[in-house]
C-alpha cells in the first residue's frame, strides 16, 4: 500500500510528487496521458512559486529554463497610452529571486519529473486511467486501467489527491460543486516561433484595453511569444483560428514570415471554485479545486501553492505527529486565499474587456487623471487554520532575505517549523514549549542577524514562528507569547493538557 496516490502528472502533480518524495514517503502518480504534452500552455509563475522549486531542491534546474519577468504588465488603451502597470517585478524580490518569472510548460514539467525520478519512494505509472476510487475505513482503492496493453489492476494508498484537472474524476467522486465567480469568456490563445528577421516588440507583457478587440500580448521565454484575443459577437471560432485570420488579427506588429505558429486554439477563461476540497482520503488540488482567469498569470501559481499547503500537512499526519484534522485545515486556509486572487483576476479582466466606446472612454478618463497607477501583486492572508492570530503578517509569506553568510534563509531552517528570534525572548519560554518544539522538530534560530531583526522590529515582534511552507503562524512579543504561538502547532492535538 501506498502512503499517497496522485491522480494527474503535470506542474501540480508533479510538483507534490517531489515535496512528498523528499520527504521520504511512498507515492504512486497516475497518469493518463503517454507523455509531456509538447506545446505551450501556462507561461508565468511568481516569485512564492519559485521558492516552493526552491523547497524542492529544483531552483537551479527551473531557473535554467524560466526567464526573470522583469518589466512588469502594462495596461494600454486603444491610442496606446499606458492606464496601468503591475507592480511586483524586482530581480530580488521577498521570496529571494525575482518576482515573476516566463517559462515554456513542456520544458518546466520535464525538470519536474527529472525531479521526482530521484525519489526511489515515487512510482509514476504513464498512460494509466484511473477508472473507479473506492473509500474504505483507513485505505482508497483505486482501478487502474493500462491504457496501452489494456490490462485492469487495482492499487491502494493511504490518501488520493487529485490533481486530475478541469474534468476531474476525484471532484466528481467527492461531490463537490463547482461555484462561479462570474467570468466566463472566450479567448483565442496563439503562440508562435519567432524567425530571425521579427520586428522589435515588447519585452514586457502588454494587455491591449482596446474596446474594439482586446488583446494580451507575452514575452514569453527565447523566441516564443503569445498573443491572447478576445472572441467578440459574430466571430466564427473555426475561421478565428486558420492562419490567414491569425496573421490579420495580429498584422499591426507582425507578418507571416516573422515566424511560425505554434498553437492556436480557443479557451474559455472561467473563475470557478470548488466547495468541499476534502472528504475522507480523498483530496483536490490545482484545477480539480479551482479555475482562475489568467489576467494575473495565477493559475498554475494558486495550484501549486495547494500542493505546499498540502504537502506538509500529508507528511505530518502520515508520519503520526498530527491527527487528521489537520487535514480539515487545508481547504480552510486555501479557499480563500485562491479566491481573493480570483476576484482580482477578474476586475482586471473587467478592465481589460470593456467593448462598449463610452465605458471605455470612461475607463480611459479615470486612468488618465494623473500618472499610470501601479498595482502591486498582492500578498492575501489564508483562511483560518493553523495560525496564531487573525491580522496580518500572520498567514502570510515571511521573506526570504539573503542572511550574512550569504545564504538564503530558506537553506539554513528547511522544509521545517521554524522560530526566529531575540535569544532572551526564546529562552524564557517554558517547559512544555520546548518540548512541543522537539516534538514538532522546529528549527529554533536565535539569530543576531540584522535583516531578521530590522524585520522584527518593523513588526513589533520579538520572535517569530514559521511553517514548513514559510507561511507565519504567529508573532511573539514576550516569552508567553511564544508559548501560545506554540501551542497552535498541529502536533499539540496529540498532547495531554
Amino acid at each position: 500500500m501506498f502512503d499517497i496516490a496522485i491522480i494527474g502528472y503535470g506542474p501540480a502533480g508533479a510538483t507534490l510528487a517531489n515535496l512528498l518524495g523528499q520527504a521520504g514517503l511512498s507515492v504512486l502518480v497516475l497518469e493518463k496521458e503517454a507523455g509531456i504534452y509538447p506545446l505551450p500552455r501556462a507561461i508565468h509563475f511568481d516569485g512564492e512559486v519559485m521558492r516552493i522549486f526552491q523547497s524542492a531542491g529544483l531552483r537551479q534546474a527551473v531557473e535554467a529554463i524560466s526567464r526573470p519577468g522583469l518589466k512588469g504588465m502594462h495596461f494600454v488603451n486603444a491610442e496606446g497610452e499606458t492606464l496601468m502597470i503591475r507592480g511586483g517585478t524586482a530581480a530580488q524580490g521577498p521570496h529571494g529571486c525575482a518576482s515573476n518569472h516566463y517559462f515554456h510548460q513542456p520544458e518546466l514539467e520535464q525538470v519536474l519529473r527529472d525531479g521526482a525520478a530521484r525519489f526511489p519512494n515515487v512510482q509514476v505509472r504513464l498512460h494509466h486511467e484511473v477508472t473507479q476510487i473506492t473509500e474504505a475505513a483507513d485505505h482508497v482503492r483505486l482501478a487502474v486501467t493500462d491504457l496501452q496493453g489494456g490490462s485492469a489492476s487495482e492499487v491502494q494508498a493511504r490518501y488520493v489527491v487529485g490533481c486530475d484537472g478541469a474534468r476531474s474524476l476525484v471532484r466528481k467522486v467527492l461531490g463537490s460543486p463547482m461555484k462561479d465567480l462570474g467570468l466566463r469568456q472566450p479567448w483565442l490563445v496563439f503562440d508562435v516561433v519567432l524567425k530571425d528577421n521579427a520586428p522589435a516588440l515588447p519585452d514586457h507583457t502588454v494587455q491591449f484595453c482596446d474596446p474594439a478587440r482586446p488583446m494580451t500580448w507575452c514575452n514569453v521565454t527565447g523566441r516564443r511569444r503569445r498573443w491572447e484575443i478576445m472572441l467578440m459577437p459574430g466571430d466564427d471560432p473555426a475561421q478565428l483560428v486558420q492562419p490567414e485570420t491569425l496573421w490579420q488579427l495580429v498584422s499591426r506588429w507582425m507578418k507571416p514570415e516573422h515566424a511560425d505558429i505554434e498553437r492556436a486554439t480557443i479557451y474559455t477563461f472561467h473563475s470557478l471554485i470548488a466547495e468541499g476540497w476534502r472528504k475522507g482520503r480523498l483530496m483536490l488540488a490545482g484545477d480539480s479545486a479551482h479555475q482562475t482567469p489568467p489576467f494575473l498569470g495565477q493559475g498554475m501559481c494558486a495550484a501549486l501553492r495547494d500542493v505546499s499547503n498540502l504537502a506538509w500537512k500529508l507528511e505530518a499526519v502520515l508520519r503520526g505527529r498530527a491527527g487528521e484534522a489537520l487535514l480539515d485545515t487545508y481547504e480552510s486556509e486555501r479557499s480563500p486565499h485562491v479566491h481573493a486572487f480570483i476576484e482580482l483576476a477578474v476586475k482586471l479582466g473587467d478592465i481589460i474587456q470593456a467593448t462598449d466606446p463610452d465605458k471605455a472612454r470612461e475607463r480611459d478618463a479615470k486612468f488618465k487623471a494623473g500618472e499610470p497607477e501601479i498595482f502591486e501583486f498582492p500578498s492575501p492572508r489564508l483562511g483560518p487554520g493553523v495560525l496564531h492570530g487573525d491580522t496580518a503578517p500572520v498567514g502570510q509569506p515571511f521573506p526570504q532575505p539573503v542572511l550574512a553568510d550569504g545564504q538564503l534563509l530558506d537553506a539554513h531552517i528547511g522544509n521545517r517549523f521554524a522560530v526566529i528570534g531575540r535569544p532572551a525572548l526564546l529562552d524564557g519560554v517554558d517547559d512544555e514549549t520546548r518540548k512541543l518544539w522537539q516534538q514538532s522538530d522546529v528549527v529554533v534560530m536565535a539569530t543576531q542577524e540584522p535583516v531578521l531583526l530590522a524585520w522584527l522590529d518593523s513588526h513589533d515582534a520579538g520572535a517569530i514562528m514559521l511553517r514548513p511552507d514559510r507561511y507565519i503562524l504567529g508573532l511573539a512579543r514576550t516569552p508567553g507569547e511564544l508559548d501560545a504561538v506554540t501551542a497552535c502547532l498541529p502536533v499539540a492535538d496529540l498532547q495531554p493538557h
